[in-house]
């Protein structure tokens, strides 16, 4: 058997929730009761029915999951953190939402090939180099039914900084001050994470296979996508 201590440790990334939570919390606004009406208008766009398959992946709260699992989806609600799985399982039975949680990551979730009908990931694919996001990429292509969809939101960087006009340090200040995000929160995850460019993560996406549906850059450190698994015969 091959060795595999090459392999990427997903697990050793748990210290860094603080820094992508707070800018995640800044551009989304913080609130419980919006993050509810953001899940549910997410899933109403994605069109879940009763009886689909669907796997959130760094699922945190599980807020999302729950939300699928009451339109009457069959959910996995998936986390390298035992810490958010705890939350999710309590936000599960608090709100009487029958989901399964499995504490894996994105190089490590089990599935069944062409099995899911929806793979959600939010804020998570950042925590893996370029390298091992498209390892990610490739196990959800597979995981996923023909004619499924992907819906991607991560952290990214949209602008790249200007070389002679500003250094790196004016770069992140100039978005700290004009976006109104924590100095240290985007200090940390620039020095310690793994965010990459928005037009790299869509090359990654296309060559994984997917059809890219839309990208969405409304903030200048997030990007959202839709993509679609080709079925048989259909263009990527």
């Amino acid at each position: 058997m091959l060795a595999r201590d090459w392999y990427y440790d997903e697990r050793r990334r748990f210290g860094l929730g603080t820094a992508v939570g707070a800018i995640c919390d800044r551009q989304n606004g913080g609130d419980r009761d919006d993050s509810d009406l953001r899940a549910r208008a997410a899933l109403a766009m994605l069109g879940v029915r009763e009886g689909w398959r669907v796997a959130d992946i760094g699922c945190g709260n599980g807020m999302l999951a729950c939300e699928a699992a009451l339109l009457g989806a069959e959910v996995d609600a998936i986390d390298i953190s035992p810490a958010m799985l705890s939350l999710a399982t309590l936000y599960a039975r608090d709100r009487r939402a029958r989901v399964r949680t499995q504490s894996a990551g994105l190089l490590s979730f089990a599935y069944q090939p062409n099995s899911y009908d929806l793979i959600v990931s939010e804020f998570t694919l950042h925590h893996l180099p370029d390298f091992w996001k498209a390892v990610a990429l490739s196990r959800i292509f597979a995981a996923l039914k023909p004619g499924a969809n992907f819906y991607l939101r991560d952290i990214v960087f949209v602008s790249m900084p200007d070389g002679r006009e500003r250094d790196v340090g004016e770069w992140a200040d100039f978005n700290i001050k004009n976006h109104d995000f924590d100095r240290d929160s985007v200090a940390t995850h620039m020095r310690d994470e793994y965010s990459t460019f928005g037009w790299v993560i869509e090359r990654m996406l296309t060559e994984t296979g997917f059809a890219l549906l839309s990208a969405d850059y409304h903030a200048p450190l997030h990007g959202t996508y839709l993509l679609r698994k080709p079925k048989s015969g259909e263009q990527g």
